[in-house]
């Protein structure tokens, strides 16, 4: 399934080839993954989800995420066929390996890399640990990954992570061989500053494509119910056991739908059913234009995060289609939505203050219409296409002269 940072990814390539740019794609092979010309020279698919069967294939697994041989080839052949100018990095971490940028180092290859997480200063990628934010990794203190159990509560994982971050960040600095980091939000950027991270980052937030939902927004035949959405990744984090309180406590009138997949799935669902809450229903995963027209019939858009967001696309994705969101105080979440302006915005975890926000939007028809018209024109203003174009050739030219 895909999230916010594979929209990125897709969403980049387009704006760059929608103004003549030529994009030479290089990631991982899998079933769900569209065409590609350069697919051939993807490297092979491992899910990381699931545990080796044996010690071999353990070893096989841990020996890709620290440095991964065949990546470093494939990539190798593939830019003797396809010549480029400059290399984007996104998520390459454990499927790719950063054992790639020592390939585009030697090749000369100017790197820009988008950073969608934590990961260059936590092994865990989310500063989240024991259901609480955490830093307990700042100043490349990654012997604490192990003492918390930060991998998935496994010792073996855990030191795994730990090393991978050991030998990347301070034996090999394969990181700092990259000319240029992107960050989506202050939020992010500044908090790597303060745990460490020494290279330069460059703000340029997210961008929504509005010709994808220029026709909706547009559209207002669209029956809407007095309900708010949720979608994205049903995962530790998010606060949708928080949400699932505060729906409780507000009308049954009010629906609370919930898009999306993820590991909590059955659990939620479980939840849901053992306490009774009648007014949550779940629709699934959904994209593209099904996924739009269902947050077009709702009232707003809900954030409950508990770990800190960096530039979330499905607060971009609301406020082009003119939704209001309500969102957690926490990450790069109140960058976006301004109390009152573009949303509004609740003590994390507060199932009281939650509760309370969701009603006091509802119940305001005017200042919701108004506060998602005051979001669209937002994003129409900052978080457009061109926008985005025009901050990213500013970093492409500065990695292409070394300056």
């Amino acid at each position: 399934m895909r999230g916010g940072s594979e929209a990125v990814y897709f969403n980049t390539a387009h704006a760059l080839e929608k103004r003549g740019h030529k994009s030479v794609f290089f990631s991982m092979s899998h079933p769900q993954n569209l065409p590609c010309e350069t697919e051939e020279y993807f490297v092979s698919h491992i899910d990381l989800n699931k545990n080796g069967t044996t010690i071999i294939s353990q070893i096989k697994t841990a020996a890709r995420i620290l440095y991964y041989f065949e990546a470093k080839r494939r990539l190798d052949a593939l830019i003797d066929k396809y010549p480029i100018d400059i290399a984007h990095l996104h998520n390459i971490y454990h499927e790719l390996s950063p054992a790639i940028i020592d390939t585009l180092k030697y090749k000369n290859i100017p790197m820009v890399m988008t950073l969608h997480d934590y990961k260059m200063v936590c092994p865990k990628y989310s500063l989240f640990s024991d259901g609480v934010p955490c830093q307990a990794c700042a100043g490349g203190s990654y012997f604490n990954a192990i003492i918390k159990r930060c991998a998935k509560g496994s010792v073996v994982k855990s030191v795994l992570s730990a090393v991978e971050a050991y030998l990347h960040n301070t034996a090999l600095k394969l990181y700092y061989k990259v000319d240029f980091f992107i960050s989506p939000s202050n939020f992010l950027m500044n908090k790597l500053y303060e745990m460490g991270f020494k290279k330069e980052i460059v703000v340029i937030p997210n961008f929504v494509d509005l010709s994808m939902t220029n026709q909706l927004k547009s559209d207002k035949s669209s029956s809407q119910t007095l309900s708010i959405v949720y979608f994205g990744r049903l995962s530790a984090g998010k606060g949708l056991k928080v949400l699932f309180k505060a729906a409780k406590k507000i009308s049954r009138k009010v629906e609370v739908k919930i898009i999306g997949d993820g590991p909590l799935r059955k659990e939620l669902e479980d939840l849901v059913r053992v306490q009774e809450i009648y007014n949550i229903r779940f629709l699934g995963y959904m994209r593209g234009p099904e996924l739009f027209t269902e947050i077009q019939k709702s009232s707003a858009v809900i954030l409950p995060s508990e770990f800190y967001e960096n530039n979330p696309m499905s607060i971009l994705e609301a406020f082009a289609l003119g939704k209001p969101v309500i969102g957690s105080r926490r990450g790069g979440i109140p960058e976006l939505v301004k109390d009152n302006e573009t949303g509004l915005t609740f003590e994390p975890g507060n199932v009281e203050d939650l509760s309370e926000k969701i009603r006091i939007l509802l119940s305001d028809s005017s200042s919701r219409i108004r506060m998602g018209e005051n979001a669209q024109k937002f994003v129409e203003k900052e978080f457009s296409s061109e926008k985005y174009y025009q901050r990213l050739m500013e970093i492409y030219h500065r990695a292409l002269h070394g300056n």
